[in-house]
């Protein structure tokens, strides 16, 4: 399938979280010969974190906020999509409750900026325009961004800040990988996000999405692209929902790609990146795949060293954004298996087989 390292002439292969359900225990007391009938689950709570609950209203309309409602998609294809929007609330859930337990909280001059910086290319009409379109509120969309970057903020308590990166280590480096840094001729740095229209056998991102007909991989791209202008890193949405499995544990990057290889590209491709500011996103589509390109910079040929401006940061940057990655995705999953979820939106599903019953859901038993 065309994607940006099969146009470059590299190898092709295909590969916030996709968990199973948390096994709980039947507990019994000696005091009674049978335990309680659980009651039943209102057919608008769609999991249970904790005791917490997370409504079918909550999915929807984080659903509506980040999903172009001019993309009709079938009723699985809709499904599949909010179960696991369903899937990354339930994560952020607990993240947000080890926010209170951290006293962490976000300035609302924090929030006024994300705001801001989510509707700058929208006029203010414009922007109350999208708002009806999605039936969202500016309120609702503050609330989303303020989840965000609270979940974000106890990653970075918790993870980013405790990651250090000698000078040693970056000599070290630099010295183990002197040739990648000899550039013959200029080149680009790029990363990538790839979308298939097809369902693809081997999925490694972080979510387990995966666009498998034409319709979702188009809602896909314009999802990921308006998460991109709300303010989301690439190498997380890389991370999280890129289909190249080669690429995307390691944020969607590619590396330093020679201007030569890129002249022999398809048009779509050499117009995504020839020319491009560093930082910029664009999108490349043929066949009906779709790649999510940004230029990270652009390198004049030559042999670069540690004082080389930008260098040393550069690799600092690489080194602390692979330990990140890494602890990144083992502490979410770590928190998750700690925390106790019922998905009932899954239940429902594989129960129903695929379809969506408006009926209340028994409780397992011993949940209240």
């Amino acid at each position: 399938m065309p994607q940006l390292q099969s146009w470059l002439g590299g190898t092709t292969h295909r590969s916030f979280l996709m968990l199973g359900l948390l096994a709980t225990a039947w507990l019994s007391t000696s005091c009674r010969s049978k335990p309680a009938q659980a009651p039943p689950v209102s057919p608008d709570t769609w999991a249970v974190v904790d005791g917490r609950t997370i409504t079918r209203d909550d999915v929807d309309k984080a659903y509506r906020r980040m999903r172009d409602p001019s993309q009709k998609l079938s009723d699985e294809e809709m499904l599949a999509g909010k179960l696991t929007l369903l899937n990354d609330l339930i994560v952020q859930d607990i993240l947000l409750d080890k926010a209170r337990t951290l006293k962490l909280e976000i300035a609302q001059s924090e929030l006024d900026t994300a705001f801001n910086n989510a509707k700058k290319n929208l006029s203010d009409e414009a922007f109350q325009q999208e708002l009806k379109r999605r039936n969202v509120t500016a309120e609702d969309m503050r609330e989303g961004l303020r989840r965000e970057l609270l979940a974000q903020k106890v990653i970075d308590q918790e993870l980013s800040s405790k990651i250090a990166v000698t000078d040693q280590t970056v000599t070290d480096f630099f010295n183990a990988n002197r040739a990648q840094f000899n550039v013959p001729e200029e080149s680009y740095h790029l990363a990538q996000i790839v979308i298939t229209p097809v369902r693809d056998p081997q999925i490694t991102n972080a979510s387990g999405d995966d666009a498998a007909t034409p319709e979702a991989a188009i809602a896909k791209a314009k999802m990921l692209m308006e998460r991109l202008k709300a303010g989301t890193s690439f190498r997380e949405l890389a991370t999280g929902y890129s289909e190249d499995p080669e690429t995307a544990p390691r944020g969607g990057d590619l590396g330093l790609v020679p201007l030569s290889r890129l002249q022999q590209a398809p048009p779509q491709l050499r117009n995504a990146v020839l020319n491009k500011t560093p930082g910029t996103v664009n999108v490349a589509s043929a066949g009906g795949n779709y790649t999510l390109v940004l230029v990270v910079a652009r390198e004049t040929a030559g042999q670069r060293d540690l004082s080389t401006p930008g260098l040393k940061e550069q690799i600092t940057n690489t080194l602390r954004s692979r330990k990140e990655q890494l602890l990144r995705m083992a502490y979410l999953t770590a928190v998750r298996d700690q925390a106790q979820v019922e998905n009932y939106l899954s239940r429902r599903l594989v129960e129903s087989r695929g379809a969506m019953p408006n009926v209340p859901l028994a409780a397992p038993p011993g949940k209240q």
